[in-house]
C-alpha cells in the first residue's frame, strides 16, 4: 500500500480531484486529502464542498506520491503555497511521484520539473516552451512526473496514478470494475 497525498484548495476541480481519490482508493492505496487551505473544509469550483483528511501542516510521512488536482482558482492556492512548492521540489529530487492534471500542471512547470519531459495540461495553461515535448495526450507519464489534460481525462490519469503505484494488472482491474471502456 503506497501512501498519497492528494491536494485540494478553495476552487479546485472537483470531479478531477474526486476521481484520483476514489479510484485510487478502491486499489487499496493510503490517500489522504489534504488541505491548504488551512481549514479541512474546502470549495470546489463547481460549490462542492468537501472535508478533508487533514490539513498541510498535519502531514507527518514522506509520501510515495502527490497529487494535485486543477481547477481555478484553485490551481491558483496550490501555486501559492511557499509548503507544498518545497514538498513537491523535494519529493520530484527524490525521485518520487508527483502528479498533476489540468491547469495544476502550470505548477509543476513553474518548479522547472517539465524541463526535458513529456507533459500535457489544459490547453493553454502549459506553455510548450517549458517542457521537453508538450503532446495532447490524455496522460503523460515521464518518469516520477505523471501529467493529465481536464476532466474528460480524470479516469484515464487516475488509472495512469495506480499503474504507476502498482501495476498496469491493477489499473486495468480497476478499469473494469468501474465499466470502464
Amino acid at each position: 500500500m503506497s501512501l498519497v497525498y492528494v491536494f485540494f484548495a478553495d476552487g479546485f476541480e472537483e470531479v478531477e480531484a474526486l476521481t484520483a481519490v476514489d479510484l485510487l482508493r478502491r486499489a487499496g492505496e493510503d490517500v489522504r486529502m489534504v488541505s491548504v487551505m488551512g481549514r479541512k473544509a474546502v470549495t470546489g469550483s463547481h460549490n462542492i464542498s468537501v472535508e478533508c483528511d487533514m490539513v498541510f501542516e498535519e502531514i507527518g510521512k514522506t509520501a510515495d506520491m502527490l497529487v494535485l488536482p486543477g481547477g481555478l482558482p484553485g490551481t491558483d492556492h496550490l501555486r501559492e503555497h511557499r509548503e507544498l512548492a518545497q514538498l513537491l521540489t523535494e519529493q520530484y529530487q527524490d525521485g518520487r511521484y508527483v502528479a498533476a492534471i489540468c491547469a495544476a500542471p502550470s505548477v509543476f512547470a513553474g518548479l522547472g520539473f517539465l524541463e526535458n519531459r513529456k507533459a500535457t495540461s489544459y490547453p493553454g495553461c502549459v506553455d510548450a516552451s517549458r517542457c521537453g515535448s508538450y503532446v495532447e495526450d490524455p496522460v503523460a507519464v515521464d518518469g516520477n512526473v505523471i501529467t493529465s489534460r481536464g476532466v474528460g481525462t480524470a479516469i484515464p490519469f487516475a488509472l495512469a496514478l495506480i499503474e504507476a503505484l502498482e501495476s498496469r494488472a491493477e489499473a486495468e482491474k480497476i478499469a473494469a470494475s468501474i465499466v470502464y471502456r
